[in-house]
């Protein structure tokens, strides 16, 4: 699972439901408040749809328990004229994550669970690295990175996607190692959320995915919304995922996460998500006398619990600088111009998106793209939050493309000043059919290094995408070059030796600092197995 810094009527016929849909385009129509100029929003939206090179985007505005903009843009996949629309389905990722506590907030209303729940005595084969975290994790410690755990740990084990299972990935946890003290730091994870669906289905007695679809997507007509990607099909009206590859962009297969679904597997479209925003302004309110969970439920989800550093902005985002940033249940919390803003990102390879609140003016507003490019809904998130905060009129798109490119160019010249430092004359220690062999970490198994027409190549046996060639860097130090160059993620691979010039084991450090935090390669450590080693 991606998390990008700017640090997702029943029974009828395909007939039936494109009317259906149609009505319900109509019928949205009536309801929109003329609260933004939709001239103004749209010349926004193109703006940043060119600037950072995004084929297609959907944006939904809500404002005061109402729908004040709706609309697609673009393309839904490169060189197809099929249109985004209102009810085009993106992935959401990480903005899955709310889906996640809120059920566990309907588990706690319903006197099934406590927040304060030791997690072990509901969930008895959750086990952390550490016994004492193990004993002492509560249930709302899963929601809010918190755990000690490194920033994306044990993320390998699920994205980019594996043949893991989501039990399998459960088990793993206890081999994942922790970075800093229990609740002593924030760092974002990913993994802590299976547990949480796990923790769902133990209670509930009902899967994560039946649980979000029964108690979520039908209450709130979210009817065209979906628990996982291998629902869509050709007939969808969905995006496909677009990446560069060596600076073209290109559309990509779609990539599964269903075996860490709690975390980052909804499929859904603004039309649906405008009526969750609606909801969660409404406080779990359904306006029809009906509740998704209590008001008291509501206040705990966005209570803080996590100290995020807020750090200082550049120059060009100076109006970003917050005076507090925390981490509640699935959301993040912070002040903007004065006011309190409640906001998620989400990434998954290809589908980036943002849903940001301002629960004071009761005004919210999502953001779905089909690119990896996080200025492009950062810049329409903040352009629309202004609107309403009558802020002071600033270019949120130039702002955001200037830092992009900064940190761009930064860490082009980052990786060509470890080439200027490398020692080219170096050797490898061993002939490099020395190097070949199985290796294994712990928590996400095996990598296979095989001798191949002359060279090397690296295999991680569970995640098919991670598949390339081993290039000699210098000494005993290897970058993998993956096959698939849109990952932007090649890997620095050093060997230890032991004392006799046998291998010790093998680290892995990402090239790039622009790498995503989920190929958390730092983590593994890999040691050589036997030959006649079973696979794991």
């Amino acid at each position: 699972m991606i998390e990008t810094v700017f640090g997702r009527l029943q029974g009828l016929s395909c007939a039936d439901d494109r009317i259906a849909k149609q009505m319900r385009l109509l019928l949205l129509s009536a309801l929109i408040v003329p609260l933004l100029g939709q001239d103004y929003l749209d010349t926004v939206v193109e703006r940043a749809r060119t600037e950072f090179n995004v084929p297609g985007i959907a944006v939904a505005v809500i404002k005061d328990g109402k729908v004040a903009a709706l609309k697609g843009y673009g393309v839904r996949r490169l060189g197809n004229p099929a249109p985004v629309t209102p009810q085009t389905l993106f992935g959401i990722a990480s903005n899955t994550k709310l889906f996640t506590s809120a059920a566990l907030a309907m588990l706690v209303d319903e006197g099934k669970l406590d927040w304060d729940d030791r997690v072990v005595d509901r969930l008895p084969g959750f086990q952390m690295s550490d016994a004492y975290v193990t004993r002492e994790m509560r249930v709302r410690d899963l929601l809010c990175h918190r755990s000690g755990l490194g920033l994306g740990a044990g993320d390998l084990m699920f994205w980019p996607a594996t043949d893991l299972t989501s039990d399998q990935i459960n088990y793993r946890l206890r081999f994942v190692p922790l970075e800093t003290s229990f609740r002593s730091a924030y760092a974002y994870d990913n993994i802590l959320y299976n547990s949480a669906g796990a923790l769902i289905q133990a209670i509930s007695g009902k899967t994560w995915a039946e649980f979000i679809r029964e108690r979520f997507f039908a209450p709130l007509n979210m009817r065209d919304s979906k628990t996982s990607i291998r629902e869509l099909d050709a007939s969808t009206d969905a995006v496909a995922p677009h990446a560069l590859d060596g600076g073209t962009l290109r559309p990509l297969e779609h990539m599964a996460l269903d075996n860490n679904a709690p975390a980052g597997a909804i499929v859904s479209s603004v039309d649906d998500m405008s009526r969750w925003v609606i909801a969660l302004l409404n406080h779990g309110g359904l306006g029809n006398g009906k509740r998704l969970f209590s008001e008291r439920q509501a206040r705990i989800l966005w209570t803080p619990l996590t100290i995020l550093p807020a750090g200082e902005p550049p120059a060009e985002l100076a109006e970003l600088k917050a005076h507090f940033a925390d981490y509640a249940m699935g959301e993040a919390l912070s002040d903007y111009r004065g006011h309190l803003l409640v906001s998620h990102t989400g990434g998954l390879q290809g589908m980036v998106s943002i849903v940001s609140m301002l629960p004071e003016l009761n005004a919210g507003v999502v953001v779905l793209t089909n690119q990896e490019a996080g200025g492009a809904f950062a810049s329409i998130a903040r352009t629309v939050l202004d609107h309403y905060l009558d802020a002071p009129a600033k270019d949120w798109v130039t702002a955001f493309a200037t830092v992009t490119k900064r940190e761009t160019e930064e860490a082009e010249k980052t990786v060509r000043d470890a080439a200027g430092k490398r020692d080219s004359s170096a050797k490898p220690s061993l002939t490099l059919g020395s190097y070949a062999g199985r290796y294994r970490d712990p928590w996400y198994g095996d990598v296979v290094i095989e001798a191949k027409s002359g060279g090397l190549e690296i295999r991680f046996s569970h995640t098919p995408l991670l598949t390339g060639r081993l290039e000699h860097w210098q000494h005993d130090t290897f970058i993998a070059r993956w096959n698939d160059r849109t990952l932007l993620a090649d890997a620095y691979v050093t060997f230890a030796l032991n004392p006799d010039g046998t291998i010790e084991r093998a680290r892995m450090k990402a090239v790039s600092p622009l790498t995503d935090f989920s190929f958390d390669f730092h983590d593994l450590v890999l040691k050589p197995l036997a030959k006649d080693a079973s696979p794991y």
